[in-house]
């Protein structure tokens, strides 16, 4: 497939991945000032070659390639890694401090994703290398971070995972949220939360959702999927909203007894019919945050929440 880009600023191109031959489900973006790049999100390692086609596509070699940022660890943002370092090796990938250690050894990293895809682990991701521990970055909260034509800012921010990291690009006012920030797709009004086990943390996510407000960004760039710009105050509240309704009536279910599976089927139903009243498409949605792992997320956490 031809590369798709999406030209944000001058310097920044967000290049959409194609995740599974579909296109608005993952993206990663790219600076380049003409002599060096940088990437926010590496993607999955199914989707590398799409990464790279649309890296020289937008006019970077790939030897200009240099500063590798993921937001975390998980393998649709991060899992191309280690290939990329391995293809790449002049490149450094910058991490959260938690997540880190998970790049350079990935093995209980893939132990967890196995036990949520099981035998569907090489279609979805493809190969997951580990990345040299010498070219592995730990970034931490407040770093700044110099970049090709700006100036990165790291902002912990847990509650879809402990290792998550946005990024506030000081030139730009963008703020590269990651999972926090939700998905939402373009010219939709919905934002869904990605809710997979096995970190949520819904109090943890509603503070980062406070921090991430007062940044007063000039937009937000979502991995799943681009720019939005304009009442930024209503994604958040829609955001909130939903991420904690959505774990009440999962506590609610839980409290009679409701089984995972019917949990499940009453979530789907109800989420599909509220996405229907507002005329919102619900593929690409599902295909980034699924039922079946939204519903596991918040029955693991009010279960540790016991």
């Amino acid at each position: 497939m031809a590369p798709i880009l999406h030209q944000l600023t001058e310097n920044i191109t967000a290049i959409d991945l194609q995740f599974q031959g579909r296109t608005q489900v993952v993206a990663a973006y790219l600076f380049y000032d003409g002599d060096q790049a940088a990437l926010i999100e590496t993607g999955p390692g199914i989707t590398v070659e799409t990464l790279l086609e649309g890296v020289q596509a937008a006019g970077a070699p790939l030897e200009a390639l240099r500063q590798l940022f993921v937001t975390h660890i998980h393998l649709d943002h991060a899992g191309a890694a280690g290939i990329l370092a391995r293809q790449l090796p002049w490149v450094r990938v910058y991490a959260h401090p938690v997540g880190a250690p998970h790049l350079a050894d990935p093995s209980k990293l893939l132990a967890s994703a196995a036990r949520l895809y099981g035998d569907q682990m090489d279609a979805l991701w493809g190969r997951v290398l580990p990345v040299p521990a010498e070219r592995v970055v730990v970034v931490n909260d407040g770093d700044e971070i110099k970049i090709p034509g700006t100036t990165l800012r790291a902002f912990d921010t847990p509650g879809h995972a402990r290792h998550h990291h946005a990024y506030f690009d000081a030139a730009s006012g963008l703020l590269f949220t990651g999972d926090v920030g939700g998905v939402r797709m373009p010219g939709a009004r919905y934002v869904r939360p990605p809710t997979p086990p096995p970190e949520l943390d819904i109090d943890a996510w509603v503070a980062s959702i406070a921090r991430l407000r007062a940044v007063k960004a000039s937009g937000l760039c979502l991995t799943h999927f681009g720019l939005f710009r304009g009442n930024l105050d209503w994604h958040w509240d829609d955001l909130e909203r939903r991420l904690v309704a959505w774990g009440e009536a999962v506590r609610e279910e839980l409290a009679h007894g409701a089984s995972d599976d019917e949990i499940v089927r009453r979530m789907q139903n109800q989420i599909v019919a509220e996405m229907e009243r507002r005329g919102v498409g619900v593929e690409a949605y599902d295909v980034a945050a699924s039922y079946q792992h939204i519903v596991t997320g918040y029955v693991r956490y009010w279960n540790k929440k016991k």
